[in-house]
């Protein structure tokens, strides 16, 4: 008797001591990141058989156990990996959206400011500080768009720094991850689990989780596998894959991820990395960063191309006067090729031609050989998926594509790039005041028999000049049937008609390069002179037209082919759109990185409710096993009484 009290009293001490060194283990650890409950089960010894039935012998310590639930954590680690994605891209899109400036420091208030300056040298084409002051702001208009587009480059250059970085970290998890699973792997078949190895490992495959998203499957020998990117193996088994930063084959100064052994590297499929810092951070290189640049780049190539033009019809200062040069320029075009490309590098056989900066559109392209037809080319606009395909000499979006097919050998690619390096180029190149051409080379006289109220309102030019100038006369003739509208007859010196059509209030006649516009109305017989410019020095035609500048539609005009071409933006509302969309893309990710960390917190709320620690509770229960095992003490000392009485009878 005294033997089976002894026992069952032994092993109840046992029980309840067991319950109160896990409970310890507990409470020490509330705070310790990634620590599951733990919990002693317990189970009833098999019972002794007598004549008189089964007589209890006491209890039995199973095992500790943790408290998991693996649905629950995976939740958590799917909505942490995807709140981390988005806080990352907020963090670079906050740095972005601080390096366009809004108010008299951006950009859209320097393009104005060097626009209005025309004012001054169309009030005084002569005076040399005015056409200065032009000069002045030009530059400091080049000088902003190029600041801006290098800060975008340092924020790529920053953004490639931290994936590489993050990338470390991955791998560093990885390999931690397959070490563990060996640990867990060589004591699982001892009969229990190792329950705070399989806590830090949880905890690595969590931290895993916030640089790249990831989906565990549990093995037999208490190993996990762990994958990437739709179902790219990380970890399998004690074995870890290794990701790399690979140089883009188009952009070195753009990277690409990689898995594989340490020397056998594949490029992963970046649009299946969905959650984590890195998806962040592609997303930021591949989207974001590319499409400022690429609005800032349509606003340098159309504004400095349209003011190019626009000098380029007008005369100069100097003597004699002649054709105002260049004021901006904003480099060449960039044909990036693919850095597996077998054809020879030494001769380009891709190149581009800006026909029209004003219908430049804010986009990379990517040409390839057209599959199904060897020998032609499909042009893919990378903002919008458009496909197009193109032969040499084919115009699209403003640009025209050269392209030498027998120099470029089949599979071969390229980045066609019209506008993500023009901001970054833009300067002033214009060094003299005299060069800005401020006079137009035709002027407009009224004939001196007319007998309408019609007036010249402007004579502009608006293209280059089919033929040299040569004086002409409009002659008005008869009405054209109804309303205020005439018809008219463009005749030369000699009185022989070169053109005619017909004219209504607020139209311009157009002839050779030139916009008439006239205000009130002609009567037959009336007659408006056209004829080169005289004295250049005191005409302000052409300072008109580059003033006019600042209201015409010159970025990101669409050509719509036989239904003409669509209007675009003033350069002030193009600077307005590009500050608006980086603003909307900053605002969309301040909301999903406000939505994804709740539901990140809810779901780690749920998982900690789980298993985590509640000291209220352990210490409840603190009290409770204390009592028990104060219980169990008092069985061993009535055992020994027990034994005590039965020697003394023995005596």
């Amino acid at each position: 008797m005294g033997s089976g009290l002894l026992t069952l009293g032994t092993r109840a001490m046992f029980a309840n001591q067991a319950k109160l060194d896990t409970i310890a283990h507990n409470i020490s650890n509330a705070s310790t990141e990634g620590y599951s409950r733990q919990e002693v089960q317990l189970s009833t010894e098999g019972g002794r058989y007598t004549g008189a039935g089964f007589y209890g012998r006491g209890v039995k310590i199973d095992t500790v156990s943790r408290a998991s639930d693996s649905l629950l954590a995976r939740d958590y680690n799917n909505n942490l990996s995807i709140a981390s994605a988005d806080q990352t891209r907020l963090d670079k899109l906050t740095q972005l959206e601080k390096t366009l400036s809004t108010g008299a420091s951006g950009i859209g208030y320097a393009a104005g400011q060097m626009l209005n300056a025309f004012v001054d040298v169309a009030n005084q084409p002569q005076d040399l500080s005015a056409r200065q002051v032009v000069l002045s702001k030009a530059t400091e208009l080049a000088s902003r768009m190029s600041t801006a587009s290098t800060q975008l480059n340092d924020l790529q250059g920053g953004t490639l720094s931290d994936m590489r970085a993050t990338v470390a970290e991955i791998n560093s998890l990885a390999a931690r991850i397959a070490d563990m699973n060996q640990n867990i792997a060589s004591v699982k078949g001892l009969g229990h689990e190792p329950n705070d190895l399989m806590d830090q490992r949880d905890l690595l495959v969590k931290n895993l989780s916030e640089k790249i998203q990831v989906s565990t499957v549990a093995a037999d020998d208490g190993s996990i596998s762990v994958f990437i990117g739709g179902g790219q193996q990380l970890v399998l088994s004690n074995q870890a894959s290794i990701l790399g930063v690979q140089a883009d084959q188009y952009d070195a100064t753009q990277g690409r991820i990689t898995i594989g052994s340490s020397n056998n590297q594949h490029t992963l499929d970046e649009s299946l990395l969905t959650g984590g810092t890195l998806a962040g951070l592609l997303k930021v290189q591949n989207e974001d960063i590319p499409a400022a640049r690429n609005l800032l780049g349509q606003m340098a190539s159309a504004l400095s191309w349209r003011v190019n033009q626009q000098q380029s019809f007008g005369l100069d200062l100097g003597v004699p006067a002649s054709a105002g040069a260049a004021i901006f320029s904003v480099g060449s075009p960039q044909v990036l090729p693919s850095n597996r490309n077998t054809s020879s590098t030494a001769s380009p056989p891709v190149t581009m031609t800006v026909v029209d900066a004003r219908e430049l559109q804010a986009s990379d392209y990517n040409l390839v050989e057209n599959p199904s037809t060897p020998g032609s080319y499909q042009l893919t606009r990378l903002s919008d998926s458009t496909v197009t395909s193109v032969a040499d000499g084919d115009v699209v979006d403003g640009f025209r594509i050269n392209i030498d097919a027998a120099t470029i050998a089949s599979g071969d690619k390229f980045m066609l790039r019209p506008v993500g390096n023009a901001a970054l180029n833009m300067k002033r190149v214009l060094d003299k005041p005299v060069g800005i051409a401020a006079a137009s080379p035709v002027n407009g006289t009224l004939g001196t028999a007319n007998t309408g109220t019609a007036t010249v309102a402007s004579l502009r030019i608006t293209a280059t000049p089919g033929t040299p100038y040569d004086a002409v006369t409009v002659a008005f003739t008869v009405a054209s049937g109804s309303g205020s509208g005439r018809d008219y007859e463009i005749r030369d010196s000699g009185g022989a008609v070169l053109s005619s059509g017909t004219w209504q209030p607020g139209s311009p006649i157009k002839y050779n390069g030139f916009e008439l516009s006239l205000n009130g109305v002609p009567k037959n017989g009336d007659t408006v002179g056209v004829a080169p410019t005289l004295y250049p020095t005191s005409n302000n035609g052409n300072a008109l037209s580059l003033l006019a500048l600042r209201d015409e539609d010159i970025v990101g005009r669409i050509n719509q082919g036989a239904r003409g071409t669509a209007p675009g933006n003033t350069i002030t509302n193009a600077y307005s759109q590009v500050i608006g969309s980086i603003g909307v893309r900053v605002q969309d990710a301040k909301t999903s990185a406000t939505i994804s960390s709740t539901l990140a917190a809810n779901s780690q709320e749920l998982l900690t409710n789980k298993t985590g620690v509640n000291l209220d509770e352990e210490a409840a229960r603190l009290i409770q096993f204390q009592q028990g095992y104060q219980a169990a003490a008092k069985i061993l000392q009535v055992a020994q009484s027990v034994f005590d009485t039965l020697l003394s009878i023995t005596r």
